[in-house]
C-alpha cells in the first residue's frame, strides 16, 4: 500500500510520469527509477490520466515513501497530465519521462549533472537509435520536427522526446494546455530559458500498447498556427492585426487608383463592382485595427489583473558579482 509522509525536506528532483493504461509497466519503472536515483534526493509523481485498466490499482498498492499519485477524473491528455504533475512537484528540478519503459531512468542523473554544472534551465534529449516503427512513428516525427524547427525557429532535434529535466521555476511557468506538450522547447525558449540537448538511450516497448497514431501529426500541424502566433505576437497582438489591416488598406487604395485611372482613360467604362470591393477592403482594415486594439487591451488586462510581468529575470548580480 502507498505510504504517506507528513513532513520531509524538499527533494532535489521530482520525477513526473504521466500514464494512461500502463498497468504492466508501473512496478518495473518504479524499480528502475529507484535504482537510477539511489543516493539522490527525489520524489516520484505519477499522474494517472483516466486509465481504464489496473493502472490506479498498481499505483495505490506500491509501498514507497516518496510517491505521489494524482488520479484524473477522466482522460484529459498529456499536456494536462504534465501540468498537474509539475504543479504538484516540490523539487528544485523536475524530470519528466513516459511511463512505457522506452525512456531509460538511468539517464536522469546525467541530465541532472549537466543541468547543474552548466546552469541550464532545461535539458532536452535526443533519442539514439529510436526503437519505433518507421512508417507510423519515426517518419511523422521527422516531418513534425522539421516543420517546428523551420517555422518556429527553435532548433531542437527531437521534439517528441518526453525525457527532459527542467529547473522547477521554469517548468511551473510553462503554459501546458490543449496539446502544447509537443512544443515544450518552444515554450521554454519563449521564457528565455537556457537550454541544451543530450543524447539518450531509447528502448522498444515490451508491455502495453502505444497511444500514438498518425492523427497526432495532424494535430501538431494545427497547433503550429497557435504557437507561431504566441511566439511572434502574444505580447503585441496589434502587430499581427495591423499588418493584415495595412494590406487591406493598400488593396483599397489600389482599387480606387485603378477606378480613377480607368475613368480618366475610358469615361464610358463600367466599374459597378469595384466600389464595393474598395469599401469591403476599407471596412475590413478598420475592423482588423479594432480587433488589434481589443486584443492589446485584453492582454494588458490579463497581465495587470494577475500581476504577471512581460519579462522574466534569470538572476540579479550585485556589485560583488554575487547572485541574489
Amino acid at each position: 500500500m502507498m505510504t504517506h509522509s507528513l513532513s520531509h525536506p524538499a527533494p532535489l528532483v521530482s520525477v513526473v510520469v504521466c500514464v494512461f493504461n500502463e498497468a504492466e509497466n508501473i512496478r518495473p519503472l518504479m524499480i528502475e527509477i529507484d535504482e537510477a536515483l539511489r543516493g539522490w534526493s527525489y520524489e516520484i509523481i505519477y499522474v494517472n490520466d483516466g486509465s481504464t485498466d489496473n493502472t490506479l490499482w498498481e499505483l495505490k498498492n506500491i509501498a514507497h515513501k516518496s510517491l505521489k499519485v494524482i488520479d484524473f477524473q477522466r482522460n484529459y491528455g498529456q499536456s494536462q497530465a504534465l501540468a498537474a504533475g509539475i504543479e504538484a512537484a516540490s523539487g528544485e528540478y523536475i524530470a519528466t519521462l513516459d511511463g512505457d519503459l522506452q525512456n531509460d531512468p538511468a539517464d536522469i542523473p546525467a541530465l541532472l549533472t549537466v543541468a547543474q554544472q552548466g546552469d541550464y534551465d532545461m535539458i532536452a534529449t535526443v533519442r539514439l537509435k529510436r526503437k519505433d516503427s518507421f512508417a507510423t512513428r519515426k517518419l511523422p516525427s521527422i516531418i513534425a520536427n522539421w516543420l517546428i524547427r523551420h517555422l518556429l525557429g527553435v532548433h531542437c532535434k527531437d521534439y517528441g522526446s518526453t525525457l527532459r529535466v527542467f529547473r522547477a521555476s521554469l517548468a511551473k511557468r510553462l503554459p501546458l494546455y490543449g496539446e502544447l506538450h509537443r512544443f515544450i522547447p518552444v515554450l521554454a525558449a519563449l521564457e528565455g530559458a537556457k537550454m541544451t540537448e543530450v543524447v539518450v538511450k531509447h528502448r522498444p516497448r515490451i508491455s502495453g500498447t502505444s497511444k500514438y497514431n498518425l492523427g497526432r501529426t495532424t494535430k501538431v500541424i494545427s497547433d503550429l498556427v497557435w504557437v507561431y502566433f504566441m511566439k511572434k505576437y502574444l505580447l503585441k497582438p496589434i502587430h499581427f492585426f495591423g499588418k493584415i489591416a495595412i494590406w487591406m488598406f493598400l488593396g483599397a487604395f489600389f482599387v480606387c487608383l485603378y477606378m480613377g485611372c480607368t475613368l480618366v482613360a475610358r469615361p464610358e467604362a463600367s466599374l459597378a463592382s469595384w466600389p464595393m470591393a474598395a469599401l469591403i477592403l476599407s471596412v475590413s482594415g478598420v475592423q482588423l485595427v479594432g480587433m488589434g486594439i481589443v486584443a492589446e487591451l485584453v492582454m494588458r488586462s490579463l497581465f495587470e489583473s494577475q500581476g504577471k510581468k512581460t519579462y522574466v529575470i534569470r538572476q540579479i548580480y550585485t556589485s560583488h558579482n554575487q547572485r541574489q
